[in-house]
């Protein structure tokens, strides 16, 4: 797969008036985000990070001076160039791998594309977009999706809404 930006947080608001920021974190979590200290291509500079206790995580950058400088993140995604991540074990992937990705049956129509890659527990999740603007969710199972690559997905036709 190409060298695209993966996510490893978002910023989900001000912690304090300091100008640290609330992370929401993906992946492995604060032990996947410590390991880097910059961010956006460099333009977030992580000086510290903590657990927050609750599944997220406090940090401090660089170029946030202040509470209204660090209110003004809210919403930003933390990422870092695949090639600054370990390689993948067999059967691993990162959800960004899928996103954006045609998405056909296994007969050759095709479907739409993966707007959206989610876990609510027991799988991941697919979440497809039709031309007309629908969307449908598949499990991220071999019955439903039989394999993909990195031009395309391909999913059962049985699964298809």
């Amino acid at each position: 797969m190409q060298d695209k930006p993966v996510t490893l947080a978002a910023v989900t608001g001000a912690h304090g008036v300091a100008g640290e920021v609330r992370l929401k974190l993906f992946g492995e979590g604060l032990e996947g985000l410590k390991p880097h200290k910059s961010f956006n291509e460099g333009a977030l500079t992580l000086s510290k990070v903590r657990s927050d206790n609750k599944g997220g995580a406090i940090a401090r950058f660089a170029e946030v001076a202040d509470r209204n400088a660090a209110e003004a993140l809210r919403g930003t995604v933390l990422t870092v160039p695949r090639s600054a991540l370990p390689a993948l074990e067999e059967g691993e992937f990162y959800y960004s791998d899928l996103l954006g990705l045609a998405v056909v049956t296994d007969a050759g129509d095709e479907v739409g594309r993966v707007c959206a890659v989610e876990n609510f527990g027991a799988t991941e999740i697919v979440e497809i977009e039709k031309p007309d603007g629908k969307k449908f969710m598949v499990p991220l199972t071999e019955q439903a999706v039989p394999g993909w690559d990195a031009e395309k997905l391909t999913l059962n036709a049985d699964f298809v809404d």
